[in-house]
């Protein structure tokens, strides 16, 4: 049987829009006490506006990359039960390798490797036994397409994080989520005015016949923060997109 959230702290990076605010919306609904960390103001104020039917979540402005900030992130915190991180920063990552910019390789390995792990490295101590981490991946790991080498080896350099935070940081359990192509706003930096018919074509391709929404991963992570006997996994959910 999975462990009740109600109640408990979860601290949510990049719960500001997309998957991270589908998530937000559930764990308040189930009446957890929700931390928003964001790098913009304006952002997180929207977010807890969209929110505000289910509750008032705490902000925190912070830019994850920098470890003073997620060091102040967490002694400003107080208690925290479980952290959840689905940002991530792939503008100009998705590119072809001869005119990929060390720039924008650098902005995504900071944004989803160098991040979860300064926020591993300062939560972790500050949790009860209890606790979690959640990361997100993505099924690019799996089924790269062209212009995807970036993503690719930054999203199996996660997986490979996880598992060995796993074992490092037992009994906290660390685990990831891997999307499959889900219908949020970071699909216009992926593929800008090509979104809506690269999603329409992968749609009849899965054997589920459609994209993923925010709320599938939300399902998704909410089942990681509440069972006590899942850790160093990485959960699939992308449609089946790795049998086709």
């Amino acid at each position: 049987m999975g462990n009740s959230l109600e109640g408990q702290q979860i601290v949510v990076v990049g719960g500001n829009s997309g998957m991270g605010l589908a998530l937000c919306a559930q764990l308040m609904k189930m009446r957890c006490e929700v931390l928003i960390v964001g790098r913009s103001k304006d952002k997180l104020e929207a977010a807890r506006e969209q929110l505000c039917e289910f509750g008032k979540p705490r902000l925190h402005q912070a830019d994850v990359t920098r470890e003073e900030e997620v060091r102040r992130l967490f002694e400003e915190a107080g208690t925290v039960d479980h952290l959840v991180c689905t940002a991530a920063d792939v503008r100009g990552a998705y590119e072809l390798l001869p005119l990929l910019e060390l720039d924008a390789l650098d902005r995504a390995i900071r944004s989803k490797v160098v991040a979860p792990i300064l926020l591993a490295k300062h939560s972790a101590q500050r949790m009860p036994a209890h606790g979690s981490i959640t990361l997100t991946s993505g099924i690019a790991a799996y089924r790269p397409r062209p212009k995807g080498i970036a993503v690719a080896a930054i999203n199996a350099a996660l997986e490979g994080a996880v598992r060995a935070m796993a074992v490092e940081l037992a009994p906290l359990r660390i685990n990831a989520v891997s999307p499959g192509w889900v219908h949020t706003p970071i699909w216009n930096n992926v593929a800008g005015a090509d979104s809506e018919r690269l999603l329409a074509s992968m749609a009849e391709r899965l054997p589920v016949g459609r994209i993923g929404t925010g709320d599938d991963i939300a399902d998704a992570i909410v089942f990681l923060l509440g069972n006590g006997y899942t850790t160093g996994t990485v959960l699939h959910v992308d449609g089946g997109h790795r049998l086709v």
